[in-house]
């Protein structure tokens, strides 16, 4: 591994400790020191918030014109009465396609240092941009993309307020809905507010599972600070995706992907399994890893891990509690993975704790959206 690749990979974990520490909130002082409560979420310097660039961005947000076949909006892939994520194992695909990663939350995305599972987005802004023009994701063009925008008169004109443009242009749409995304933050959880002093706001089995959670359990050793991940990548042992042994569209899907990120042909002809992270680096050392999620409103956002493959909250302590599982990339399986040894009412307490990280669920009503100019009728 060349000393580039190793500052790379070293700078995705020191990304992810910098936003922790803007987010962080104010510390009762006897609360356990490697946790905090979640501040106001970082923004960047060249993308300030405002009411009208957020009003912009929630409309794209739900527009499905922005992808190739004006189908498939970021809502498509992240609904928000479904936890902001897609409820399904693998995120909904492409027509004609299938996806073949889970879909993660919204909720509180605004404090990750690199975005998706393997890191490979820097901001929200470059995230929106490749779920959009991404093959088996929004498979959208931006000269495509961009000439229908030009076409909708109400953006037109509120690209122009907000970004000063003749017509809408493509990067600041990217930068519209980052705005937005950022106002989808959750700060208010029992967890948070005990966390700032509330002695009520957990009760007893909750306090025992927090307990749990920084000693014997061993989960702040990953999921920790007030976003409760370090950002890093581990292989936990998750099985491979099941899918790909039955679903022939997925097949094609995981070998394109295998293919497009530039895997050696004897991974193309072999690897059953996603090789995660390694397509930052092309280090073996990586395969099979994945970033440590936010635990911030798990609560509604089933199933769980990468490729979904763990149905409940239930299901994830059981599975840590059995010291994680096997998939094909067992050399490079986290040594932090071991047997628990949690007795059931250990497993309960524990999951009340996970349910105080979750507030009340957050919904809204999909806006009205502008319609396109109307074409004058042809002279005779």
């Amino acid at each position: 591994m060349s000393k580039a690749m190793k500052k790379t990979v070293s700078a995705w974990a020191l990304a992810g400790a910098s936003v922790l520490a803007i987010a962080t909130g104010a510390i009762a002082a006897d609360r356990p020191a490697d946790l905090a409560p979640l501040g106001d979420p970082p923004i960047p310097a060249d993308n300030p918030q405002t009411p009208e660039k957020i009003e912009l961005g929630k409309m794209l947000f739900f527009d499905p014109r922005l992808s190739g076949n004006s189908a498939m909006p970021c809502s498509a892939c992240h609904l928000p009465d479904a936890g902001w994520d897609f409820p399904d194992k693998i995120s909904l695909g492409y027509p004609g396609t299938v996806h073949w990663r889970n879909s993660q939350t919204i909720i509180n995305s605004a404090y990750y240092g690199n975005l998706f599972w393997a890191g490979s987005s820097k901001s929200l802004e470059a995230q929106a941009k490749s779920a959009a023009k991404g093959a088996v994701a929004g498979n959208g063009e931006d000269d495509m993309l961009e000439a229908r925008l030009a076409f909708v008169p109400e953006y037109r004109e509120r690209f122009k307020d907000v970004f000063g443009t003749e017509y809408p242009r493509l990067s600041h749409a990217w930068m519209a809905i980052a705005a937005f995304e950022r106002t989808l933050v959750q700060t208010d959880t029992p967890f948070d507010n005990y966390m700032r002093g509330d002695d009520a706001a957990l009760d007893d089995a909750q306090k025992r599972g927090l307990e749990l959670f920084t000693g014997k359990a061993g989960c702040s050793q990953c999921h920790n600070g007030a976003l409760l991940s370090n950002q890093k990548y581990y292989n936990l042992g998750v099985p491979a995706y099941d899918g790909w042994e039955t679903d022939e569209l997925a097949q094609i899907t995981f070998r394109y992907e295998l293919y497009a990120k530039g895997s050696t042909e004897e991974m193309y002809r072999t690897f059953k399994d996603d090789p995660g992270v390694y397509f930052r680096a092309k280090d073996k050392n990586h395969l099979g890893k994945f970033r440590v999620p936010s635990l911030r409103y798990t609560k509604y956002t089933a199933p769980y891990m990468h490729n979904g493959m763990i149905e409940t909250l239930e299901d994830v302590i059981e599975f840590y509690n059995q010291g994680g599982g096997e998939n094909e990339f067992a050399e490079t399986k986290s040594e932090l993975i071991k047997p628990l040894g949690l007795n059931d009412d250990e497993k309960a307490d524990l999951l009340a704790f996970l349910e105080s990280l979750s507030g009340e669920r957050i919904v809204m009503e999909e806006p009205e959206l502008p319609e396109y100019d109307v074409l004058p009728a042809a002279s005779n």
